[in-house]
């Protein structure tokens, strides 16, 4: 394997988008509501100049049909990384399918999940290996 095939994904993005977290779980420690934290990430990310958008909702089609109920990420930054934030004791496989689902449904590339809910961030790194984008835009 070639070492510019080893290079991962988005690595600068994410290096950025994963120390504008790390600040804000300095500053403000465990025990907010997840919403508390998204506002001062929010924060964090426009004083580094990084581009997000908020709430983005994501149709999703079932069997030909367009679904009332979309898919809302916390975050989309640099229009290719969906940000999923929580505030619980500790990340878990529910954490992380749900953050998969997103990247499935938008066809983005990379997701990183946020825990403020720890003692320490606690931040996981998810990668589509593969984008069917069968059913859901």
């Amino acid at each position: 394997m070639k070492a510019d095939e080893l290079e991962l994904i988005l690595k600068d993005e994410v290096y950025a988008i994963v120390g504008a977290a790390m600040d804000v779980s300095n500053e403000l420690g465990a025990g907010f509501l997840e919403a508390v934290y998204q506002e001062a990430l929010e924060l964090e990310l426009s004083m580094r100049q990084v581009p997000y958008q908020t709430q983005l909702p994501i149709k999703v089609i079932y069997k030909g049909h367009v679904l009332s109920k979309e898919y809302i990420p916390d975050l989309v930054c640099f229009e290719k990384i969906i940000v999923e934030i929580k505030a619980v004791k500790q990340l878990t496989s529910v954490e992380e399918a749900q953050l998969l689902n997103y990247l499935k449904a938008t066809g983005k590339p990379v997701g990183i999940l946020l825990n403020f809910g720890s003692p320490k961030l606690e931040w996981k790194r998810m990668v589509l290996t593969n984008s069917p984008q069968k059913g859901i835009r």
